[in-house]
């Protein structure tokens, strides 16, 4: 077995551990740097009434947490299914290098998890989606962005 199976199936024995144990849904993920488990998270979402929470998030928090670091270049996540696009984009914040995902969106779709709709909704125009935005007060809200520009102290991010 490859270390890549090895790190997989602690990432899918986790999304079954903690389901059984009515924390969340079923899913579970780990990172790795060096060969070496540095965060770990699962599906929390109903048990912390936390729509975000879920385990590749917690993961890269738990991570993050244990690093004392936003970002996590040269880790790799295990992640028992493929990222929706809230968690894909966690993983480019927090610079991964690679992920690897067990069950794909469609397996998700097949259970009632449809990650797809979502994936679906971004390429589209704001205001043509399900749930519609509107840009509002644009010039007063750029203010901090000069602020931003012009601070000599912030870190790059």
């Amino acid at each position: 077995m490859s270390e890549h199976d090895s790190f997989m199936k602690k990432a899918i024995q986790l999304s079954i551990e903690k389901m059984k144990a009515g924390e969340g849904g079923p899913f579970g993920a780990i990172i790795v740097q060096d060969g070496k488990i540095i965060g770990q998270g699962w599906n929390k979402v109903t048990s912390k009434n936390d729509p975000t929470a879920h385990a590749e998030v917690e993961a890269i928090r738990d991570a993050c947490q244990n690093l004392k670091t936003f970002e996590l270049k040269n880790a790799v996540l295990y992640t028992s299914c493929e990222p929706c696009p809230m968690c894909l984009s966690a993983i480019y914040w927090a610079r991964l290098s690679k992920y690897y995902f067990g069950n794909n969106r469609t397996d998700a779709a097949a259970i009632s998890f449809d990650d797809a709709f979502i994936y679906d909704e971004i390429p589209m125009a704001v205001e043509a989606r399900k749930i519609p935005g509107t840009q509002l007060l644009s010039a007063e809200a750029h203010k901090a962005f000069e602020l931003w520009q012009q601070t000599s102290e912030k870190v790059p991010y």
